[in-house]
């Protein structure tokens, strides 16, 4: 990495811990050039990317000064979901978002996709190639059904960073985060069970929930703090709940992370009722500043805890390489990656193992962490520009994803039919429901570059929104 790189990266990280308030002025190209020990072209080149990133901004005659956004936008409100366990539907919907046909051109606004083009990529590309041609019968045979000895011991040493102090053996690899999540839920719920969950919640955990047999209990949801601890418990009282599951950290769709109190407070519900915890981590390793917070795993002293994640949505999700560490479910949890998969690919599993050991890994993760916040705030900016008045918009603290309330009028079911012949996409609110609320609300991705095509189809779903509008 070169230098005027690193100085970017030290220069954000204390931006985002609020060393630099926005509004402030930087130090001065001489005295930074000083006090790190390098040219002064080096600093200079460091604040033109700042500048070009949108984190600075420089003022004639004065210097260089923090530009980033000083607060979130108008927020979404609380959610208020069904106070009743509920079968889970809008299967459709879900498989169209997934499953869809597009035309060269099209700009998918709703997936839930990471960057996979970027550079800090080509280390592991090059050690997949390297695997292929070099292959030996070990990548042919079956993987043990626990994943990767090398990968295992990868996780559990990145695992430090959120607060777990996780042994290999207690890490079992999966094909992606959705297996995770599966085998999670088969191992302690039957058919009939009733799983509580955050509302809006990710559309892949309540189709498994809704595949398994069992119902959910949607919990309100504030776009801050996370899942109501008081509608839980009252929840919790009422009906024979199994199991909680929750997105604490960059949540996927609403984007809150979970204040660390609030987090130790839903493990004590789950020890005062004794009932598992399913926590899904796959964006905490987004999360835009330093240190990222700590799993709810890491409060955790009797494995009540089943933490799952995934590489998919960190790096890219065509490896589909999940992983879980169960706690006291790990031979139930092994029992059904068995039936289900038996084991992972080994050569893929052996690729990212190289690329976390190398470091590839936390570098990527860097850069990835500093266009995603550049582009957060951007499309923040494009909502608020052309989105007609009384729209909402989350504001997370990591990952690539958007919620978005718009007028309560709106459907934005039929919003998607319309944009269909305008070449752009969004996934619909309802499908982060298990009983189809949220008409009026949609997820945007903002995760690839900021273009000129993503901006035009910002306008043109803009567009769409006001005329639509007009003909309710």
């Amino acid at each position: 990495m070169k230098l005027y790189e690193q100085l970017v990266e030290e220069l954000v990280s204390r931006i985002n811990q609020g060393y630099y308030q926005p509004g402030k002025k930087l130090p001065s190209i001489r005295s930074l050039s000083k006090e790190r020990g390098v040219s002064i072209s080096t600093v200079q080149e460091a604040y033109i990317r700042l500048e070009e990133g949108g984190f600075a901004e420089v003022r004639p005659k004065s210097g260089y000064y923090v530009k980033g956004r000083s607060a979130a936008p108008q927020l979404p409100e609380v959610s208020r979901p069904a106070q009743r366990p509920l079968e889970v539907s809008h299967w459709e919907q879900v498989y169209n978002l997934l499953h869809a046909e597009k035309e060269p051109g099209h700009v998918a606004l709703g997936t839930a996709l990471p960057e996979i083009n970027s550079s800090t990529l080509k280390p592991l590309l090059k050690s997949l190639s390297q695997a292929a041609r070099n292959g030996t019968e070990n990548f042919l045979n079956y993987c043990g059904m626990g994943g990767s000895p090398n990968l295992r011991k990868q996780i559990a040493r990145l695992a430090v960073d959120y607060g777990c102090n996780l042994h290999p053996d207690e890490i079992i690899i999966t094909s992606g985060c959705q297996e995770a999540l599966v085998c999670s839920f088969r191992a302690v719920t039957n058919p009939g069970d009733i799983v509580a969950t955050d509302s809006p919640s990710f559309y892949g955990s309540t189709q498994a929930i809704k595949a398994l047999g069992l119902k959910a209990l949607e919990i309100p949801t504030h776009p801050e703090t996370g899942i109501s601890l008081e509608a839980l418990e009252l929840a919790l009282d009422q009906w024979p709940i199994q199991a909680i599951q929750v997105t604490p950290t960059c949540n996927n769709p609403l984007g809150y992370t979970m204040p660390e109190e609030r987090r130790k407070g839903l493990l004590r519900l789950a020890q005062q009722y004794d009932i598992p915890i399913i926590e899904d981590d796959i964006y905490g390793d987004l999360y835009f500043r330093s240190p990222r917070p700590k799993a709810i795993r890491a409060f955790d002293q009797e494995g009540r805890v089943l933490l799952c994640s995934s590489f998919s949505k960190t790096i890219a999700p065509g490896l589909r390489l999940g992983w879980v560490a169960p706690g006291q479910c790990t031979e139930r949890v092994l029992h059904k990656k068995f039936v289900s998969t038996v084991s992972s690919p080994l050569i893929q599993q052996e690729a990212v193992a190289e690329f976390i050991a190398n470091g590839y890994y936390e570098r990527h993760l860097r850069k990835m962490r500093l266009q995603y916040q550049q582009s957060r705030d951007l499309m923040i900016e494009w909502i608020e520009s052309y989105f007609p008045e009384g729209t909402r918009i989350s504001f997370p603290e990591g990952g690539y994803m958007l919620w978005v309330e718009l007028p309560m009028a709106m459907d934005t079911v039929l919003l998607n039919q319309r944009l269909a012949d305008k070449q752009v996409s969004i996934a619909p609110g309802v499908i982060f429901s298990a009983s189809g609320k949220y008409r009026n609300f949609m997820r945007l991705n903002y995760a690839g570059k900021m273009d000129e095509d993503t901006h035009n189809a910002v306008r043109v779903l803009a567009d769409e929104i006001r005329s639509f509008a007009e003909e309710i």
